[in-house]
């Protein structure tokens, strides 16, 4: 029998904050499998990176000044305040002025671990990362698996010359395409742009004239997943060379959560019927004589 959570429902989700049942669960799993063996078919290694990011390496990253509706803090309360919390009998907030200071925050997305671990690297050959991270956004609104507090971000990531990120963010494009033609998914690709750029930078002009944000969006509006192309900035910040230049960096990323909610809207409320989907669409990609798999032969 399907294990499911409150009244029946596949998930609740509350306060933008979600708890999977026992099939979705599976389902997020399963789709994360797919995700990081693309990434593995692709060269890339996987890397785990720390749950916390320090304000002040984001800070060298335009973070604050771009994404400040964003920032989630990770704070402690002052030891002044121990005592006073240790008698009241019940605790619904903590309030601001009862924390001290923090130096670090919450990550947003998952490659900017990838980034700062290897601030400062002369790489000698493109290198390509797969990571999962739970990403946080202080969000005006949340909607069920489509836009939470909290969720999972698979990425994958490279860092090497311009053309080396360019044809990794195309393969990327491209197994999306196939794998949601696969599922019946049918997502739009829409042109999206992210505020990396302060105002006259040439590469605000770059942006304008390349994507270097293109979203894959479900029927319902729900973007599932992205190719982001950031041009040289990382490596600028980072300090990260390649070729004796500042490093290039792109990343696909997939929301899980996002990915789930398209697939069990898609299966009229099955998650199990979601997943078998799932995993016959990877196992067709995978066939001998298809696109993704005649590219690994050749690579």
């Amino acid at each position: 029998m399907p294990v499911t959570t409150k009244a029946g429902a596949p998930w609740v989700v509350k306060d933008g904050l979600a708890t999977l049942g026992h099939e979705a669960t599976a389902l997020l799993h399963t789709l994360d499998a797919v995700f990081a063996s693309w990434g593995v078919q692709e060269g890339a290694g996987t890397m785990d990176f720390p749950p916390l990011l320090a304000a002040a390496d984001l800070s060298r990253l335009d973070y604050f000044r771009n994404f400040p509706h964003l920032v989630s803090v990770v704070g402690r309360l002052d030891s002044g305040r121990w005592a006073g919390y240790a008698e009241q009998a019940e605790v619904t907030t903590v309030r601001a002025g009862d924390l001290a200071d923090t130096g670090h925050v919450l990550p947003s997305a998952a490659c900017y671990g990838a980034y700062l671990h290897v601030a400062g690297d002369e790489l000698t050959a493109p290198l390509r990362v797969t990571t999962v991270a739970t990403c946080h956004r202080a969000e005006q609104e949340y909607h069920g698996l489509r836009r939470l507090g909290a969720f999972r971000m698979r990425e994958v990531i490279c860092i090497g010359g311009a053309e080396d990120v360019r044809g990794h963010l195309a393969a990327f494009r491209q197994r999306i395409h196939d794998f949601a033609g696969r599922l019946g998914l049918g997502l739009t690709r829409e042109r999206a742009s992210d505020p990396f750029f302060r105002r006259h930078d040439a590469r605000q002009l770059f942006q304008a004239l390349e994507p270097v944000k293109e979203e894959f969006s479900y029927g319902d509006g729900t973007a599932v997943a992205s190719t982001n192309y950031h041009l040289n900035f990382f490596g600028e910040r980072c300090g990260i060379t390649y070729a004796g230049r500042p490093a290039f960096t792109g990343c696909a990323a997939f929301g899980l959560e996002r990915w789930v909610h398209a697939l069990v809207d898609l299966h009229a409320g099955d998650p199990g019927r979601a997943r078998e989907a799932v995993e016959e669409a990877a196992a067709a990609m995978d066939a001998p004589g298809t696109a993704a798999a005649d590219g690994r032969e050749r690579a």
